[in-house]
């Protein structure tokens, strides 16, 4: 059963804990971290999402009380930036619309987390940069951590029947099959994923970035590894329908070279920094804060 936290006699919604959780997944899985690392530290993510969903809540509060100021330029900057992002106004209306909400209460949104981060911009202010020293010493020491797996990069299409009836299969396979053979006609391969794909990946041209053995279902993941790059497959069929994959790269894996990860360990120590930073500065919050966990 999932624990009920308060802060200060305010519910932290389960959805603040999932977009926590979610948001160190992905830091993580960016910076060198495999499934099974993800897996296998799976309950310490949890009480750390949960530790952030806490602070960011004090944090809200305490930007709040120091009546950080924020002007409406910031706010518009941001939500034009988010507008483009979508795709355009009407796509924002219906974003919008689909969360329930206003533009009024997303702008107020969006006036919160400003002050929060100009809170935590303060908070973190004084913390060192790392040097390069840090940064080949903690490659020294971890040097291990950064083998890169064997990966692929490909594109694909998908074709899932109408249902599970021998006509509907026999249309999904003869709808993939007139793609295929366009394809291998010369038309690209992204604009018939845009035009065609079943996959949510056919509005980026069929495009699964990279992935590692393992990733995909066992019929997609031996036929993707097994083709030369540039190669387009013939028809798989896999739990989800029919697919084409094109293979645009593959990485046959080892041990990391040093340049390559530079940035990547700077990062890292630079989050390790400020976040102990921020732990200071929330520990402070949270003693002054009345917290319920039930």
């Amino acid at each position: 059963m999932r624990k009920t936290i308060k802060v200060n006699g305010q519910v932290i919604p389960e959805e603040a804990v999932q977009f926590e959780f979610e948001r160190l997944v992905r830091f993580y899985t960016e910076h060198g971290w495999s499934q099974e690392q993800i897996k296998s530290n799976l309950p310490e993510l949890v009480e750390q999402a949960q530790n952030q969903a806490v602070g960011a809540r004090l944090l809200l509060d305490e930007a709040a009380r120091l009546d950080i100021a924020v002007s409406e330029a910031e706010v518009d900057k941001q939500v034009e930036d988010i507008i483009e992002q979508v795709g355009g106004r009407e796509a924002f209306a219906r974003a919008l619309g689909a969360q329930g909400t206003t533009e009024a209460r997303f702008r107020e949104q969006m006036r919160q987390g400003k002050r929060v981060d100009k809170l935590v911009a303060q908070a973190t202010a004084g913390v060192d940069e790392p040097t390069e020293a840090d940064i080949e010493k903690h490659f020294a020491e971890h040097q291990s951590e950064f083998a890169k797996g064997e990966r692929v990069l490909a594109q694909h299409i998908l074709i899932t029947p109408d249902g599970d009836t021998d006509h509907a299969k026999q249309e999904a396979r003869e709808k993939i099959s007139a793609i295929l053979e366009r394809v291998r006609g010369g038309k690209p391969f992204g604009d018939e994923a845009a035009a065609h794909s079943m996959c949510p990946s056919g509005k980026d041209g069929g495009s699964l970035g990279w992935f590692g053995r393992g990733m995909m279902v066992p019929e997609f993941d031996a036929a993707a590894f097994a083709m030369k790059v540039g190669e387009v497959s013939d028809i798989i069929e896999t739990q989800f329908g029919y697919h084409i994959i094109q293979k645009t790269d593959h990485e046959t894996g080892g041990e990391a070279d040093f340049d390559d990860v530079r940035e990547q360990i700077r990062d890292l120590i630079r989050h390790a920094r400020r976040g102990a930073a921020m732990t200071a500065y929330v520990d402070e919050l949270k003693a002054k804060a009345q917290i319920e966990i039930e």
